[in-house]
Order: structure tokens, then sequence, then C-alpha cells
């Protein structure tokens, strides 16, 4: 597909939406094809600049690496998107990692990575035009209005999605602007970003940007529990804390706000994202943005390490994963390992190349790119999903995250009102396309 750049928002959306129903038709068993928005190969020249952004759903370039490797628990739950040129400006980026859970938390995770970002892009544009000569202070508590509004946005259009069914299913979101100096950090669930920076030793330190939200921090607690909503650890698990439904011991959800999961929205589960800042300075190096998948057996430190010290950055994010499937092998090896997704954002430029190397890596990108570029990037973002049967409509019965030890699950338990309420979905969509016809 090549790059996908236009100055125009919806037809940038349109974009993201063809990519979305091409990943959708890949799951079904067809052939994989290569739906990739930019990739190493496309250089400054090409078409975009102005009000375009050109959008990432997997690969790398000089200032981003993503990867994304499947689980054991079948599809591929998470996914990410990096859009560069975000909000007209080609000093932005906007960076998201986001992790779904329940029997639909793939369609979930999928849907909030097509349409946040528009609707940031859409109200940040206008803010960034009009202040551009503000100071933090005055700023800042617009761009986070602006991002509180986008989320709740979102979460209300999957409570009326015709065709995803969000009632136990739902999806994290850590996400990033960068803007020159300034980072600004959204996070709703229990994904993380951690930013990697140098001490006066110049010795590389970790500092986390977001905060794990579970539902024991004692914030959260205070306002499930004002809401009727149960917090409790399983005795297998005694470190996990999770929220339970006030009358039956389900779905046992591991984080205290999210998209979607709408059995719980009145009992504590809110979508309303915690956003921080932080101006970067020269000792900052890159920020990573990962699914609990690689948080829950790898620290902090040991996360910025292994990408530090890759010898090239589009490896890093492979690199960090493959560890923590090594990790999660010997630290729950009754486990299903978890999915896990990583984006790298580097902060600074490598220093330029002669033209002699430059002339030669592009001849070999140009040479190898269906392997080195579409494929192995088709591979990072859906890894064995091809061969994946997706649940079919109506097979809530067969989702059981109870199989193996549960620790690896954000979400344990559908409740017994799940099947109905779905039933009754699906029923008025047949009634509704037949009278259409």
């Amino acid at each position: 597909m090549g790059a996908c750049c236009s100055r125009n928002d919806d037809v940038l959306e349109l974009a993201t939406r063809r990519a979305f129903m091409e990943e959708e038709e890949q799951e079904e068993g067809e052939d994989a094809g290569s739906c990739l928005f930019g990739t190493e190969e496309q250089g400054d020249g090409e078409e975009g600049g102005g009000d375009s952004a050109r959008v990432r759903l997997r690969g790398s370039s000089m200032a981003v690496a993503m990867y994304s490797q499947q689980g054991w628990k079948g599809v591929n739950q998470d996914s990410m998107t990096v859009w560069e040129g975000f909000a007209g400006d080609k000093d932005t980026i906007f960076s998201g990692t986001f992790d779904g859970h329940g029997p639909y938390g793939h369609k979930v995770s999928r849907h909030v990575r097509d349409t946040l970002p528009s609707k940031l892009q859409s109200q940040l544009k206008r803010l960034m035009n009009d202040d551009s000569n503000l100071d933090t202070e005055t700023w800042f508590p617009k761009w986070k209005a602006i991002f509180v509004n986008a989320f709740e946005e979102v979460d209300k259009e999957l409570h009326a999605h015709p065709m995803i069914d969000c009632i136990c299913s739902g999806s994290t979101a850590v996400t990033i602007i960068k803007q020159r100096e300034h980072l600004v950090i959204a996070n709703l669930g229990d994904s993380r970003a951690v930013i990697c920076t140098r001490d006066n030793k110049n010795h590389i330190v970790p500092v986390q940007l977001t905060v794990d939200q579970k539902p024991n921090i004692p914030s959260e607690a205070e306002r499930i529990r004002h809401c009727r909503g149960r917090i409790f650890a399983l005795q297998e698990e005694p470190d996990v804390h999770r929220l339970w439904l006030p009358d039956e011991d389900c779905p046992g959800l591991a984080m205290a706000r999210a998209f979607g999961d709408f059995c719980l929205k009145d009992f504590g589960l809110i979508s309303t994202p915690q956003i921080s800042y932080r101006k970067l300075t020269d000792n900052d190096e890159f920020v990573v943005l990962a699914s609990d998948g690689v948080w829950d057996v790898l620290p902090n430190k040991e996360v910025i390490k292994i990408v530090s010290s890759a010898s090239k950055r589009s490896d890093a994010p492979k690199l960090v994963i493959e560890k923590a499937v090594r990790a999660w092998r010997i630290k729950h090896p009754t486990s299903k390992v978890d999915d896990c997704t990583v984006v790298c954002v580097f902060l600074k430029v490598p220093p330029p190349t002669s033209a002699s190397n430059k002339s030669t890596r592009r001849s070999r990108s140009l040479s190898t790119a269906s392997s080195d570029i579409s494929c192995t990037s088709f591979r990072t973002a859906r890894s064995s999903e091809v061969s994946e049967v997706e649940l079919e409509a109506g097979s809530e019965e067969y989702w059981n995250a109870l199989e193996g030890v549960s620790r690896s699950n954000s979400m344990l338990k559908l409740p017994r009102f799940t099947k109905a309420l779905s039933w009754h979905r699906k029923s008025f969509k047949v009634e509704e396309d037949t009278c259409a016809h």
C-alpha cells in the first residue's frame, strides 16, 4: 500500500479504517498482503508535509520502532500506532499502545487505535495554531481537557457500536504526543510508558511516566467502592487485585480504568485517562510504550537496558519482547504467555551517515523490501494471527480465561447476563439488516 499521506483528516481516517478492514480479512484466512503505512524506504521527499501525517501501524523509521507478538491465548489483542507529522506539525509525533481484553478485546483495541488519534488531531490542530506562543502552565490544561474529551468520546462510540460487543471486552491505552521539547502522556489502564534518561554520572536510568491503574490503588479503590464495585485478589494470585461486580464473582478485571467493559461502568470503572507532562532535556534518550505483557515480567531498568544496547534501533522492540517471553516461561511456567507489544520513540536523531553508506543502505532496502520490511513488519504486528480463527459472534460460551493460571489474563470470567445481552444486540442488528433490504 505504501505511504498514506493526506491533507484531509477524513481521508486519513478512511485510510486507517481501510487498514483495519484488511486486518479483519487477514484474520479470516485471506492472503496477508502488505498493509504498511510508511516504511524505512520512504524518504522526506515523498508525498506529505503541510497538514498531512504519516501513519504507521507497524514497522520502523529513524524516530520510531514497533513490534508486537501474539501470546498463547489466541488472537493478538494488542494494537499500536505512530502518527508522524501529527496535527499538521512535522515536529509532532503521536504514539500509542493498546491492549485489548475479553472475547472481543482485539476489536476494541483496534477501534481505539484507529479513532482516538483522529479525534485528538482535529482538536489539537486548532489549539496548536492559536496557542503556539503560550507557556506550559497556560496551554497544558487545554491539552488535558482535549485528551479527556477525546478518550470519553471514543468510549461513548464503543458503547453504541453495532459491530463490537463491549459488554465484557475492553482495552487499555497508553499514548504520548511529542512536540519538540514537550511530551504529553495520557494513560488508561495498566499499559505503561517509561522514559530513558541519563543521570549526572551519565548512567542510563528509567523514569516511569505513568501509573499502572490497578483497582487496589487507594484513589481508584475509593471510587470503586463508592460505586459498589468489589476489589479482591484470588488465593492463587494474591498479588493481582481485581474488580468484580457487586453480587457476582466476575468479570475480575485487573485494572481500574479502561475503554469498554460496560458491565462495570456503573461500578467504578471509568474511561478518564491520567494526563501528565514532561519537558524533555538533552539527557532524555527514548520513550518505551508497552503492554502489560512486558511489564509483568521485566522491570523498567531491564527494558531500557535492552533498548539502549540494541545495535539497530529497529531491532530494539523485538529484543525486548524476546526477553519478556523467556521471562514468562521462567517466572510463570504454568501460565499462558501474554501478548506483548513495544513501541520505542527515539528522542535524538542519529548522526548522519556518509553518502556512500546511504546509497548502499538504500540499495539493500529496495532489493529486500518484501522480506526485510513488509513481511517482517507484517509478522511483527500480526505474528501468527493469519492462521488463527477469530471467535465467531455468539461464541462467548467458548471463551474462558481460566484455562491455565489466571495471572496471564486481564479478565477472568464473563457474567451470567452477558450471553443474553449479546444475543439481544445480534438480534437487533439482524432486524436492522432485514429492514434495510
